[in-house]
């Protein structure tokens, strides 16, 4: 199974490690500090806002619509690049060639996205304490056809939000599993914010 090994180095290696931080996630980005309280929480987890992900195809990474915020779906870049690809397996179902992912790693990659999707928001509203609820998650798990184990891995990036936005940070979901996702990535996950 392909382990996000490189990126628990790279997250050894910084000042502010946790042990339930994404690997990797601390990024050494654009982001010079915490600017806001959100961020603030972010820091106090090991993790640093990285700059907004480079969208692969014809799309933006966020929109805004009304007072709500809109990312696009979000891959788990650390430092531009994907750690791992592969499908979801927990084991011995994935036995095929093709490279897999454990749910455990998953579950960490599911944080990276959701903190590349509040990058994602932050481009567009400047300010992350302007949010006032998390209103939808929507995560897609790259899986093996045996594998029913997605609400697992979304609960990365539903925890994640939980910790630095608390009560806002609550919110409905969706945990799909797909064939395939972009750039083979083992998951994907798009939020809708509120805003003031």
């Amino acid at each position: 199974m392909s382990t996000p090994e490189a990126s628990v180095s790279a997250a050894a290696a910084s000042p502010a490690s946790s042990a339930d931080t994404a690997p990797g996630v601390d990024i050494n980005a654009a982001s010079t500090g915490a600017s806001s309280a959100v961020e603030q929480r972010l820091a106090e987890l090991g993790l640093t806002l990285p700059a907004v992900a480079a969208p692969v195809a014809a799309y933006v990474p966020a929109v805004i619509s009304g007072n709500h915020v809109y990312t696009a779906g979000q891959l788990p870049f650390i430092d531009g690049k994907l750690e791992a690809t592969g499908k979801v397996s927990s084991g011995a179902e994935g036995a095929s060639d093709e490279p897999t992912v454990s749910p455990e790693a998953a579950k960490r990659y599911a944080e990276v996205c959701a903190v590349n999707a509040l990058a994602a928001v932050k481009s567009v509203i400047g300010d992350l304490d302007r949010i006032t609820r998390i209103v939808k998650v929507v995560g897609f798990v790259s899986s093996d056809p045996t594998f029913t184990g997605q609400p697992g891995v979304i609960n990365g990036a539903s925890e994640l939000l939980g910790k630095v936005l608390g009560d806002a940070g609550q919110h409905a979901r969706s945990a799909v599993g797909v064939s395939v996702l972009p750039l083979d990535s083992p998951v994907e996950v798009e939020l809708i914010a509120e805003f003031t």
